[in-house]
């Protein structure tokens, strides 16, 4: 005999409730200023301007694409370098 249909478990539970993200308050990554509206964060390269990048210790990051940005002194001894 096949067993049941339904989604049960062994355990006779049943189905597990789904549990809804909390939406992004991308609102928050805004600030007014003389009437115009400026960014805090910066927007990812690749994704594109609505797509904000996390800001870590040393990198920012996105989590849409894992693009990464690192900061520190590496970045700035290979521009004078070139110089």
């Amino acid at each position: 005999m096949a067993p049941p249909k339904g989604g049960t478990t062994s355990d006779g539970e049943g189905k597990k409730t789904k549990k809804n993200k909390p939406t992004s308050k991308k609102y928050s990554h805004y600030v007014i200023e003389s009437g115009v509206a400026k960014k805090m964060k910066k927007s990812c390269p690749r994704c594109g301007p609505g797509i904000f990048l996390a800001e870590h210790d040393n990198r920012f990051y996105c989590g849409k694409c894992a693009y990464t940005e690192f900061k520190g002194k590496k970045a700035d001894s290979v521009e004078e370098k070139k110089e």
